[in-house]
């Protein structure tokens, strides 16, 4: 590239690394870590060295956003994922929030309850999968023994409802207790408040179906206790309106999603972090992201599909105040820096993405100070 194109390139990119506010914390840069299930956590669920190293790698990061971690035995839906609500496991994370802050890096816990999506081998006492009702998902569940048809879960009872709050609250004291700067409440990609939150998975008639305002009740309600627990400031949450990943559906996304943004608007939260369009490829409906972020009212982390050029543009035109990078983050644990420089980057190893040791995990090389001066 000539070296006027890579100084134009260069200065466009600075927009990327305007110090921004996202709660009660202010990032050195708008380059957001997505929340990345790797399945190298154990079946103790206990995050190990390696969890250690990797997140330390990526502290670059404005902000670093965990791999889904599971709230409670109950909510574990995959082999290997972390979980935060044992002791070992608090011990665990907060040898990575430390690494992390040693390296001087951010870093926010997502956690979940995967719901229907889970297996009864998954279970305690190879119970069903719980969810808002007894509707099977069509395809497999991913177990230890490989996949599986999904099965039919067994609708929460309305007294259950409370305990499922309860394991997020539970969830969030725990997040504080290991260090970390906030939490992300994921209601995204059909896990369980995903599944309240879609008619096409939420045939309730209590006070948790049927209109949004219902259909978002347990949602609120979870963002209540876990906002009681660290404050607004240091919450966020992630949703994926038009995403059909895990057999998930709305008849009304642009209408069910505005209502949604706008019941969330005055809790003040730290960031709404959206999965614009769909994961899996398909063309479905529409929805306008702008009036969404505008309904919400706060902070917005665009993710799905970005690239460096597309995160320049909707940072400098406004669309979003922060952009968050999956599989371009698994495989270049300095991203920021090659994005700061137009530098190349890795290719991600999709082989190794969920599982394994450190091969496509750790191994990724940084950019070579030679390299770097060279760019």
């Amino acid at each position: 590239m000539p070296k006027d194109q890579i100084e134009t390139s260069r200065s466009d990119a600075a927009v990327l690394f305007r110090p921004g506010r996202l709660g009660d914390l202010t990032l050195p840069n708008r380059v957001i870590m997505a929340p990345l299930t790797r399945n190298r956590a154990g079946r103790d669920g206990v995050p190990g060295p390696l969890n250690v190293a990797y997140y330390r790698q990526r502290a670059s990061a404005g902000l670093i956003i965990t791999e889904a971690t599971d709230i409670s035995p109950q909510a574990r839906g995959y082999p290997d994922t972390p979980g935060i609500h044992s002791q070992a496991q608090v011990e665990g994370w907060r040898r990575v929030t430390e690494a992390v802050h040693a390296a001087g890096g951010r870093i926010f816990l997502q956690i979940w309850h995967t719901g229907r999506i889970s297996h009864p081998s998954l279970q305690p006492g190879e119970a069903l999968p719980v969810a808002p009702s007894a509707l099977r998902p069509a395809g497999e569940a991913v177990t230890y023994e490989g996949l599986q048809p999904f099965v039919t879960p067994r609708a929460l009872e309305t007294d259950e409802i409370p305990g499922i709050v309860a394991a997020f609250r539970k969830a969030a004291v725990n997040a504080e207790a290991a260090g970390f700067d906030g939490v992300e409440i994921h209601a995204a990609n059909g896990y369980l408040l995903d599944q309240f939150l879609r008619d096409g998975s939420n045939h309730r008639d209590d006070a948790y179906g049927g209109s949004v305002e219902k259909r978002a009740r347990l949602l609120l309600e979870v963002a209540g206790a876990v906002t009681e627990v660290l404050g607004a400031g240091r919450v966020g949450i992630r949703l994926s309106p038009l995403n059909s990943f895990n057999d998930i559906r709305d008849s009304d996304p642009q209408g069910s999603f505005l209502k949604l943004a706008a019941l969330l608007a005055p809790l003040g939260l730290a960031y709404l972090h959206v999965v614009e369009g769909d994961m899996t490829g398909q063309e479905n409906a529409e929805l306008d992201h702008g009036r969404l972020r505008e309904a919400f009212a706060g902070p917005y982390i665009a993710n799905n599909g970005y690239d460096r050029a597309r995160a320049i543009e909707a940072i400098a035109g406004s669309q979003a105040e922060f952009v968050a990078f999956g599989a371009l983050f698994l495989a270049n644990p300095d991203l920021p820096e090659r994005f700061r420089r137009d530098a190349p980057l890795n290719t991600p190893i999709r082989e190794t993405f969920y599982g394994g040791d450190g091969r496509g995990y750790t191994d990724y090389p940084f950019l070579e100070e030679g390299a770097l001066s060279a760019a």
